[in-house]
């Protein structure tokens, strides 16, 4: 990484403003899943062993740009402290600011001491943060001495919290998720270990235009499912009954299907699939194979066993997989199994690097109970997205080079 890290940093005794991502589900005031809280652990407790000032903020939710009670980053504190218990000699060691900004802000920045944590008040309750208005951003660099952007889930953005204040702090370096997310995923677009296998699933091909179209150019094979492989065999001619299909796309499928031919590209599509008379759990279920047209009144919400072998073959052989979208409604039980076969086969395949990024990948590892077997998780759904396009992330150009 060309970037800055906070290992090239000297923290001790120095205010370390750490850009993290604690935009958590909150239900009723309580933490429901702290997975975003932990994944940034290890910068937090890697600027408290070196003897730093740290001083965190975020984002939670959308609250538009005034104060919401229920959006507040309160319910952090208690959680943080326990998952820091174990590094802290006491718990008050994390303090709650109840603003980002502002003199409360400055004067709690200006007390803390070595080993001690700050947690500030959702950034958005400001509408400046969105805005990246520059007098915003120079207040929040104001609590620090260094900065550390450690929320790769929010880099694509350029607010003052991610892209604002590094004009305003002479050392901005990346936090250690950071760091691990432009590596894995950096790898994936510049040396990937061959063969490179990319299962691209979802809704739509809409959303997935410019990542297609980027990895047609990194990848051996392209396995596509979801929702949006049957706009892909609308394109081919065939017909698929009440499926999702997006008819403006037809030609942006085509035009992807003639690249991969161009270049060499294996690019494919289900074989087989499991056909719903509705969208709901209790649907009418059948099974169709082959390239004919399918019932008139039925739709595709999942992949069959054929298309579950075929993907595997491919998967098997892979030394880099990246996953992104799953291969049918998996939400619902009758059309999750595809989604859940896949997730099983890439963890399966311990000789590849595996790369699971999108919220709806996440998921449906996690309810595949394979996590832990997955070399790497993306934290960042829309980021990961925009990377993999070969977009420039604002909040990581901004960082310092090396």
């Amino acid at each position: 990484m060309s970037k800055l890290s906070i290992r090239d940093l000297d923290l001790a005794h120095k205010r370390v403003l750490i850009r993290v991502d604690f935009n958590v589900p909150l239900k009723d005031g309580v933490i429901t899943d702290d997975t975003r809280i932990r994944e940034t652990l290890p910068t937090i407790e890697y600027a408290l062993r070196h003897k730093a000032k740290v001083i965190l903020c975020s984002h939670l939710g959308r609250p538009k740009g005034k104060p919401v009670d229920s959006m507040s980053l309160r319910p952090v504190v208690t959680r943080l402290r326990s998952l820091l218990d174990h590094i802290l000699t006491d718990s008050e060691n994390v303090a709650f600011s109840p603003d980002c900004v502002g003199d409360v802000a400055m004067e709690m920045s200006r007390q803390l001491e070595s080993g001690q944590t700050l947690l500030l008040e959702n950034l958005r309750f400001h509408a400046e943060e969105e805005a990246n208005d520059p007098a915003f951003a120079a207040q929040l660099a104001a609590l620090c001495d260094v900065y550390v952007n450690d929320a790769f889930g929010s880099a694509h953005r350029a607010h003052a919290s991610t892209e604002g204040i590094t004009h305003f702090v002479s050392q901005c370096a990346a936090g250690l998720l950071m760091e691990k997310e432009l590596n894995f995923l950096g790898k994936v677009l510049t040396a990937p270990d061959r063969p490179f296998v990319a299962i691209i699933g979802g809704s739509k091909i809409s959303g997935k235009i410019d990542v297609i179209d980027n990895l047609l150019d990194k990848a051996d094979t392209l396995l596509i499912g979801g929702g949006m492989a049957y706009t892909f065999l609308n394109a081919l001619g065939q017909s698929t009954g009440k499926s999702l299909i997006e008819a403006d796309k037809i030609d942006v499928a085509t035009a992807a299907l003639n690249k991969a031919k161009a270049r060499g590209v294996k690019l494919l599509l289900p074989v087989d699939h499991v056909l719903a008379d509705k969208f709901g759990a209790d649907a009418k279920i059948s099974a169709f194979s082959g390239d004919g047209a399918f019932p008139a009144d039925l739709m595709a919400l999942d992949i069959g066993p054929r298309t579950i072998d075929l993907f595997g073959a491919e998967i098997s052989e892979a030394h880099t997989i990246l996953w992104n979208g799953p291969m049918g409604v998996f939400e619902l039980a009758p059309f999750a199994h595809g989604t859940n076969a896949i997730a099983e086969l890439v963890a399966a395949n311990e000789n590849a690097t595996s790369i699971v990024g999108g919220g709806d990948s996440v998921a449906a590892v996690h309810q595949a109970g394979v996590a832990s077997r997955i070399s790497h998780i993306s934290t960042g759904g829309g980021a990961s997205l925009e990377f993999l396009e070969g977009k420039t992330l604002p909040g990581v150009a901004a960082l310092t080079d090396e």
